[in-house]
């Protein structure tokens, strides 16, 4: 197969937790062939197919210098076996945007992976809504006294924007309510903006689960982020401590629930974020923590993500 990676630019990845890493060398050890672009190397024009200018790429199995490119060229993304859209959030306009440019290479005969309406349709955040049974009490809103009144209900909140991501923006108030009005503010920008509010849960010092499900399984471990010292926040780009651990019976439940519909939609590989039994977040468009999995458990993360790619597209 020829794959290719719509991601940030290579040179900024950290290769020994990058999971679009991990991803490439287990293809490449298969023997597929790989490119690599980021989203502002797509281009669609009236009477041809959506293309790309992309970099033919051989990793080197070096630390520095660890790929090879062989090449720089134009090529319409329908000529690829398949087009992994792993691309970190921002969920922003131009993200949108490039779903759509990937949605019409799909009309066009390009296998996508995800698929570019169902990253669209689950914006991570906002996608718990449709699993509300799972959650832990959350709000959704940008009336900041709607917030107040939660907050008085629950004593003790986190809040959240919307399109953030390695736990950036998240803040906690306690039950005195100190400075919620001028974090209110912050995020949801005197109303211009729509944000979350979840009730604390407690079980953050125990980590916050990423849970990785694959065509519809969950792997059989999770990644709990832990927080270092007085940080509320386990996300890894926080200082967050990954230790790795078999998922419990309701991490199961979570994932079995929730990974077939997903799958079904064209999400072939999800990340579930629970804290003690309950669902904060589902991660859609580039979901991490392979290689940490892995290097914990033996469990091999990217040979369970290649085996399902290698079938979805036979």
């Amino acid at each position: 197969m020829h794959i290719l990676f719509i991601a940030d630019p290579l040179e900024h990845f950290k290769i020994y937790k990058d999971t679009t890493f991990s991803m490439m060398r287990e293809a490449q050890r298969r023997g597929h062939k790989l490119s690599a672009c980021v989203p502002q190397d797509l281009n669609w024009q009236r009477g041809r197919p959506v293309t790309a200018k992309v970099r033919e790429v051989v990793l080197t199995g070096e630390q520095q210098s660890w790929f090879r490119e062989d090449a720089v060229i134009e090529r319409p993304l329908h000529a690829f076996d398949a087009v992994l859209m792993r691309k970190d959030p921002p969920f922003d306009a131009e993200y949108i945007y490039a779903t759509h440019l990937l949605e019409q290479a799909e009309r066009e005969g390009a296998r996508v992976i995800n698929r570019p309406r169902a990253l669209r349709d689950h914006p991570e955040k906002l996608a718990i809504m449709e699993f509300a049974e799972y959650t832990t009490p959350t709000l959704v809103t940008r009336d900041p006294d709607a917030v107040r009144a939660f907050h008085a209900e629950h004593q003790e909140i986190i809040l959240k924007p919307l399109d953030g991501m390695g736990g950036m923006g998240i803040f906690r108030v306690r039950a005195d309510g100190l400075n919620l009005g001028s974090i209110v503010e912050t995020l949801n920008r005197h109303g211009a903006q729509t944000i979350m509010v979840q009730r604390f849960v407690p079980e953050i010092t125990q980590g916050d689960k990423r849970i990785l499900v694959i065509a519809g399984q969950p792997v059989p471990f999770s990644l709990a982020r832990i927080p270092q010292g007085s940080e509320v926040r386990g996300n890894l780009a926080a200082g967050g401590k990954g230790v790795a651990q078999p998922l419990t019976d309701q991490d199961r439940r979570i994932a079995e629930a929730i990974g077939p519909v997903l799958s079904e939609r064209g999400l072939l590989l999800i990340g579930l974020d629970v804290i003690g039994n309950s669902l904060t977040e589902i991660n859609v468009t580039s979901p991490t923590c392979f290689q940490e999995i892995t290097e914990q458990t033996g469990f091999d993360v990217p040979a369970m993500f290649i085996d399902a790619l290698e079938a979805e597209l036979r």
